[in-house]
């Protein structure tokens, strides 16, 4: 038996203003309100809104047996409720079968897991909310902006409660194994890890109504085919694209609606059944752990993270979005904080990419810009404008980076305190003061004392005691000789080498 996850993801950037027709410092608003609302209506009209209707309908004909998962950013949300709330309704009316699940991920779909820890965790907690807010469903399965993933995400992420996480299949982190297993992270290994499977998702995605394809044209019966042909071990199948393949990627004419309503039919006479990812992460056991040390993505050939931060144009802007995040967080004005979302979306760092061949050519598909440097000088206008803002609710006293100096300092300092009140306090616990009795400081003397344990082994002494606590212990022992005349059942000083003599804490 063989199980199917069906992902799909929904994310729409806010275009901005071009730069000819902004005025920094005076004008506030940022975005073209007309391309939004012509695109994401389009996109909708076309995609979004035939394909939950032949969802809601396979659903239904095979006894709630297909199965499906969303990921939607929740500033792709807010546009959708404001220009197309029919989507919403038939969202709604998805969810209340029971068939529908879905994944968490950041508000703004950004690179915060890769440049700020703690916007990032306030991004996915309000996206969670929002999820709740509209569909009341609290998401379990973490999915980060385009599959973004390595040792220190999944850190967070399972700090954050989820069990779960999909990303990409990328071969310079599986080599020779394959992506149809759970996996788990080597960082936390309580974090189980569904990878996509880019062969069978791109097939669909990209590549379904292209005649020059050696597999054109694809049908249902083939595609389940090939999935039956996988060995028998590898059980899991994760198809991962972007929903706006139904009807705007692969048009109506192509015949991508009809493909996707057959397959559950071939399926199941395959044994192959339709799985949310929660009931994979029930059912499965991870076979193997895998270790990310740097990030990856499902993006582009190389699937690291250069789409939108290969060149020096990217890493600047990023660099200087994210110079901020503090003091944002700070500030109450909410027409601030709602810019700084649409600001960190990740598209908008997609569009600088300076790429060429095939990599470069799926950059241009999706930019509205003419070219990158046209995309980053529209940007950091937009960015300037958006930082004096922040600077007038939350001016910044000292240089940004003298701010993140003065911070590691002081919590330095704070270690190193710390680590010297441990050491006082060892000290105190192992030097005997009491030249009398051997007892240790702020301790009174016993009025009788037992019988000594015999083969007294003293406490382990970690650190050397100063030279002048060294020299009142040494006195010690003299008097000690002269007392064992009158007492001499009291032994409980220990024997040491003659070049360390230390006094040992008396056992009562």
């Amino acid at each position: 038996m063989k199980a199917i996850c069906f992902y799909f993801q929904i994310h729409q950037p806010f275009r901005l203003k071009h730069y000819r027709f902004f005025d920094i410092g005076n004008d506030h608003y940022y975005y073209d309100d007309f391309a939004d609302d012509d695109i994401i209506t389009r996109i909708a009209q076309r995609s979004y809104l035939p394909a939950n209707e032949m969802l809601l309908d396979m659903i239904k004909q095979n006894g709630k047996k297909f199965k499906v998962a969303f990921s939607i950013s929740g500033t792709a949300l807010e546009q959708l409720e404001q220009h197309v709330p029919e989507f919403i309704d038939s969202m709604k009316e998805l969810a209340e079968t029971g068939c529908v699940e879905f994944l968490s991920e950041t508000y703004a779909h950004s690179l915060s897991s890769l440049y700020d820890p703690d916007e990032f965790v306030a991004q996915v907690k309000a996206h969670d909310q929002k999820i709740f807010q509209l569909f009341g469903q609290r998401p379990k399965v973490f999915r980060n902006t385009e599959l973004i993933y390595d040792d220190d995400i999944a850190s967070m992420v399972y700090a954050m409660g989820f069990k779960a996480a999909i990303t990409a299949d990328a071969k310079h982190v599986l080599g020779w194994r394959s992506p149809n297993f759970l996996y788990s992270s080597a960082a936390v290994p309580k974090l189980k890890l569904l990878l996509k499977n880019s062969k069978l998702s791109d097939d669909i995605s990209f590549r379904f109504s292209n005649p020059e394809w050696a597999s054109y044209p694809l049908t249902a019966d083939k595609y389940i085919h090939w999935i039956t042909e996988l060995p028998q071990e590898e059980q899991l199948i994760n198809l991962f694209m972007n929903y706006d393949t139904f009807g705007e990627l692969q048009p109506r004419e192509s015949g991508i609606f009809e493909f996707i309503k057959a397959l559950p039919r071939f399926a199941e006479k395959e044994d192959i059944q339709f799985w949310t990812p929660s009931e994979v992460v029930s059912k499965f056991k991870p076979v193997a752990e895998l270790a990310v040390p740097y990030p990856m993505s499902w993006t582009d050939e190389a699937r690291d993270t250069s789409a939108w931060l290969g060149n020096t144009l990217q890493q600047e802007a990023v660099r200087k979005l994210y110079s901020i995040g503090e003091r944002v967080r700070l500030c109450t004005d909410r027409r601030i904080k709602q810019d700084w979302n649409y600001l960190q979306a990740s598209d908008h760092f997609f569009y600088m990419s300076t790429k060429h061949n095939d990599d470069g050519s799926v950059h241009s598909h999706y930019s509205p810009y003419d070219s990158p440097y046209t995309a980053f000088t529209n940007y950091m206008n937009v960015l300037s404008d958006f930082m004096i803002r922040v600077d007038e609710q939350y001016p910044a006293s000292i240089d940004n980076e003298e701010l993140n100096a003065l911070l590691l300092t002081i919590r330095n300092q704070e270690q190193e305190i710390e680590k010297l009140h441990r050491e006082v306090e060892m000290m105190r616990n192992n030097i005997v003061k009491d030249t009398t009795g051997d007892f240790p400081i702020d301790e009174p003397a016993p009025e009788s004392v037992p019988a000594p344990v015999p083969e007294a082994k003293p406490e382990p002494i970690k650190k050397k005691v100063p030279a002048k606590k060294a020299t009142a212990t040494k006195k010690a022992p003299a008097k000690k000789a002269a007392d064992s005349k009158k007492a001499p059942a009291k032994k409980d000083a220990v024997k040491k080498p003659a070049a360390k003599k230390t006094a040992v804490k008396k056992t009562k």
